[in-house]
């Protein structure tokens, strides 16, 4: 079978997990960092009502004379309905409380010098000074909000401040992942022969959530059985299932050999270095991408694939690379992209390659913050050439 081109692969992939897109309804309190999924218009006006913008006193301007006195006829506070201004008297106010009918300014607080029965003004008022107005803000009916918006703290403020209580978003898709290998052992057991220590699935997971998906299930499974009835308890719950392991052309691979005789479903190599077996499918309607076991392979797989389809159906912005230079020559695979896991050099656009091509080396791809295309046609990478750096999921 030829290899799949890796951008082949990646509009497959973001074809799939397209299918995972949904809508909700959630609360505004809810809501940071989802993205609106419809325009959101205000249904109050912001101010509600003419409201004083300091403690001070409501007047007629007109009246004001500074120096003389004025009866104090009222006290506002915040939260009440107060009665029309008397002509020839004032009303204390507080910030934020309605401005009386009759009253068309407020002197602060600071401007004024109160006995106990009467005030004395330092200032001559203008018409409209402290006054918030109704709707200066937003009137009832206006757009508030743009669907596609990332809801960010102010964001949510202003929803709550207009009255709106839910908001409809794009969904973060239920994620199940799902490794295989009966070598696989949890952390924390002593190791039998052939035994490893299983990390794609907390690898797996963790990029998930770092790129707004919502893991739902995370699970592991032998090589001799038990992968389809662990695959239908994943997708009971999940929009998609990320699998490891098992999509190899050899023999006991349970993943390949359940899906590949679904409809739809494809399995075979990528053009791309590590993580050449790749599969897609369906199960139950449930997408499914299978990718494979190697650590450092689940780890460029998803970064390569998975992360900008995911990114793309929530609507979150997208990683896109910089162009930079390896610190040393690195030779590469001939007819395959290969992604190398490199560091920067401070912030400068120079990477050192801190790991070899191997895809079990996950103990040194730990030291990476990049990833480094180096595109299939290239043999040997000569620090004089700009190529697509990669910035890993932080």
């Amino acid at each position: 079978m030829p290899r799949r081109p890796v951008e082949d692969h990646r509009r497959a992939v973001a074809a799939l997990l397209a299918e995972a897109a949904a809508t909700e309804q959630v609360p505004v309190r809810d809501a940071h960092a989802l993205v609106l999924a419809d325009d959101v218009v205000s249904p109050v006006a912001l101010p509600a009502f003419d409201n004083s913008a300091m403690d001070g006193f409501a007047v007629r301007a007109a009246e004001i004379v500074p120096g003389q006195p004025w009866p104090v006829a009222a006290r506002i506070p915040a939260g009440t309905d107060p009665a029309p201004l008397a002509p020839g008297t004032v009303a204390a106010i507080m910030t934020g409380a309605p401005v009386p009918p009759g009253a068309d300014a407020v002197i602060p607080v600071e401007e004024s010098r109160e006995t106990r029965s009467s005030v004395v003004f330092t200032t001559t008022p203008r018409p409209g000074s402290y006054i918030r107005r109704q709707g200066s803000d937003v009137v009832a009916g206006a757009h508030l909000l743009d669907a596609g918006t990332r809801l960010a703290p102010h964001h949510l403020g202003a929803l709550a401040a207009a009255g709106i209580a839910s908001v409809t978003v794009h969904r973060r898709p239920r994620i199940a992942v799902l490794s295989t290998g009966s070598e696989l052992v949890a952390a924390g057991i002593p190791l039998g022969p052939g035994q490893i220590y299983e990390s794609n699935s907390t690898l797996l997971a963790a990029l998930v959530r770092a790129n707004g998906g919502d893991v739902c299930s995370v699970g592991t499974v032998g090589d001799d059985g038990g992968f389809g009835a662990a695959l239908d308890a994943a997708c009971a719950d999940a929009d998609l299932v990320l699998t490891t392991g098992g999509v190899s052309a050899g023999e006991h691979e349970p993943v390949r050999e359940l899906l590949s005789g679904t409809d739809s479903a494809w399995f075979g190599p990528v053009a791309v270095q590590p993580g050449g077996p790749q599969g897609l499918a369906r199960w139950g309607g449930t997408p499914v991408i299978c990718l494979p076991g190697n650590p450092v392979s689940v780890l460029v797989s998803f970064e390569v694939f998975v992360r900008p389809a995911l990114r793309a159906l929530l609507r979150a912005v997208p990683v896109y690379p910089f162009r930079g230079r390896v610190a040393a020559p690195v030779a590469s695979v001939p007819g395959k992209t290969q992604f190398l896991r490199g560091r920067r050099v401070g912030h400068s656009t120079v990477v050192d390659v801190v790991s070899g091509p191997s895809s079990h080396l996950i103990a040194s791809a730990a030291a990476a913050d990049v990833l480094v295309e180096v595109a299939a046609p290239i043999t040997e990478l000569t620090p004089d050439r700009e190529v697509p750096i990669w910035p890993l999921t932080t």
